[in-house]
């Protein structure tokens, strides 16, 4: 899959926050209010689309691809990385192309972060992601629970060490 990556625009951000998953991933969900716009909108953010211009999915890096519960947990003490998310359209999951969206943001952070490992928190129920992720050559470096929607989800954190990058593990 050819992927577009733009900086984020209103339009795809107001698209973006009415996505709805289906259970268990409804956890991804957003509001489809102005808060979630404008936290789409804050800098962090990328819209990824296809050849066609259709809107696959978002990447985001830094402050607003963290999980709270990561902190005490340790995983965002190395320096030498560089934290990622990313949201595909809940029509797309489930169909075979996730690894392709990975590691086209794989690609999109590394040219933006060049010499940086990527570091990703993932629902540990998320069964389906975390498998796409440790395809794409992502490792487990640690597990931790955080308040999210009033709720304790555990997760996974996960790194990804470029080859030239490979001085720590």
């Amino acid at each position: 899959m050819e992927m577009q990556i733009q900086p984020m625009t209103r339009e795809a951000a107001a698209r973006i926050s009415t996505w709805r998953y289906p259970a268990p991933y409804d956890f991804y969900s957003m509001a489809a209010d102005e808060e979630d716009i404008l936290e789409l909108m804050n800098g962090d953010y990328a819209a990824a689309s296809d050849s066609a211009g259709n809107l696959v999915g978002f990447y985001c890096t830094g402050n607003s691809a963290r999980v709270a519960g990561g902190y005490g947990a340790g995983l965002y003490e190395d320096d030498t990385c560089v934290d990622y998310g990313l949201g595909m359209n809940p029509e797309l999951t489930g169909q075979g192309a996730g690894l392709d969206f990975v590691k086209a943001g794989m690609a999109y952070v590394s040219d933006k972060f060049p010499g940086k490992g990527i570091r990703l928190a993932v629902a540990k129920f998320n069964q389906r992601a975390a498998k796409v992720y440790s395809r794409a050559g992502f490792r487990e470096t640690c597990e931790f629970s955080s308040m999210v929607g009033g709720r304790n989800v555990l997760f996974i954190g996960m790194v990804y060490r470029f080859p030239e990058d490979a001085r720590t593990t």
